[in-house]
């Protein structure tokens, strides 16, 4: 007989099954026992007359095989169950759990569901977040085909930093100094030059930023995307808002299972998502919010008050921020007037989710702004010389993985909505 997922069951009423799985969860009463078995798709009773079957040492998260007829039930939480025939020992559980994983609402804090990580994906709402994850991700490749953008696969160990800057993670390479990638951003944009076009990338990048905070951790995955002949950022915009709605329209649809497990509410974006110039939004937190203290940049109560103000005014959890100074973009930005440049960020819930814009695709132009940073065009030479052979008008974003799904499931912390935490102070498991 086949194995049968726990989904599948509902299809099987009155037939014998073969399943497989964890115990999540064991409960006696007299010579009955009740043990709800967990797999990949679900969870589902199953009915044992212990006078037939022994069960004595079965310890919760034992694996093990049952076999049984699927049964109309009552209970309140599901309408079938498995009348159990047989039951199987696959793997026995030898220790003590470290965390109690079979609760709805776990009582560890999160260092020590972090440090056991796997164990921890096996509760239900935390392995929800990830299966939610999984779909976003998935949702941004198949919007972007249809689009046809080219996936690409590009180095993270690389010869200088995308950013500039000092947050670089600094490794040895052979006889060689080396950096892992804080983005894919030059060969995105020189695969655009490659005669692709449009482009994207889902990859781990890295920043040695020694933040200590709810928002940031030194490794994620960033949702890349590059595409050529734009007029300028607002086609960018006008992508990314469809590219969200086709991104939340999916999560509805292929995670509602998990959404109500983690009683999540996707935002609905209807028509445009607002926009706002950074200089707007600054003058609008001065006077609204008495946020005096702000100039060329917005911090992150900045991000939440504007966020605030996006949901009184337009009734929207998203918000564009367009037009930041070229002190605060990469030396790659194309500059607009009033030492402007065309560029935005996307604020979600009170956080950055996305930054992005128009580039320079002058070479000419480019080589200057390098050295206005501050940087030696000969150490960009690899990127710097495409454009010498014809770069079309082009522009991306990139999209925090996991910043995306926190906002979206209203997590408090960044580290719940990533899979395996590196930040300061934590590079295991």
């Amino acid at each position: 007989m086949d194995r049968q997922l726990i989904r599948e069951l509902n299809n099987k009423i009155n037939e014998e099954v073969k399943i497989k799985g964890w115990i999540h969860k064991i409960r006696k009463l007299g010579r009955i026992a009740f043990i709800i078995l967990r797999d990949r798709t679900g969870i589902v009773q199953c009915v044992v007359d212990t006078k037939t079957i022994d069960i004595k040492g079965l310890k919760l998260e034992a694996v093990v095989e049952i076999l049984g007829t699927v049964t109309k039930t009552n209970n309140s939480s599901s309408d079938i169950e498995v009348q159990v025939t047989e039951l199987n020992i696959i793997s026995k559980v030898i220790d003590d759990l470290p965390i109690e994983i079979n609760k709805n609402n776990m009582e560890a804090n999160l260092d020590t569901i972090l440090d056991n990580r796997v164990l921890s994906l096996r509760n239900l709402k935390i392995n929800a977040i990830f299966k939610i994850q999984a779909e976003i991700a998935h949702s941004f490749s198949e919007f972007l085909q249809k689009e046809d953008f080219t996936e690409i696969f590009t180095p993270k160990i690389v010869a200088e930093g995308a950013e500039g800057g000092t947050e670089l993670f600094e490794v040895k390479y052979f006889d060689k100094k080396a950096y892992l990638a804080q983005s894919p951003q030059f060969y995105k944009q020189m695969l655009v030059g490659a005669g692709y076009e449009r482009v994207y990338e889902i990859g781990h990048v890295y920043r040695a930023e020694s933040h200590d905070t709810k928002r940031h951790v030194n490794e994620f995955v960033s949702l890349d995307l590059e595409m050529a002949f734009i007029e300028d950022e607002c086609e960018l915009i006008n992508l990314e808002t469809n590219l969200l709605k086709f991104i939340f329209k999916n999560l509805k649809i292929k995670c509602s299972n998990e959404l109500s497990i983690l009683e999540a509410k996707i935002p609905e974006i209807n028509g445009e998502i607002p926009c706002l110039p950074l200089p707007e939004a600054i003058k609008i937190l001065r006077e609204k919010y008495n946020k005096i203290n702000l100039s060329e940049d917005i911090d992150h109560e900045g991000e939440e008050l504007i966020s605030q103000y996006a949901k009184e005014t337009f009734s929207s959890d998203l918000i564009f921020l367009t037009h930041y100074p070229k002190a605060k973009r990469p030396m790659y930005t194309k500059p607009s007037e009033n030492g402007l440049t065309h560029s935005f960020d996307l604020i979600f819930r009170g956080i950055e989710i996305t930054t992005g814009g128009q580039r320079i695709n002058d070479y000419e132009e480019l080589k200057n702004s390098i050295i206005a940073n501050g940087l030696n065009p000969e150490s960009f030479s690899s990127y710097l010389d495409i454009f010498k052979y014809g770069m079309p008008p082009h522009g991306g974003l990139a999209i925090g993985l996991e910043r995306l799904t926190s906002k979206l499931l209203n997590l408090d912390n960044i580290r719940e909505a990533t899979l395996f935490v590196r930040d300061r102070y934590r590079f295991r498991p």
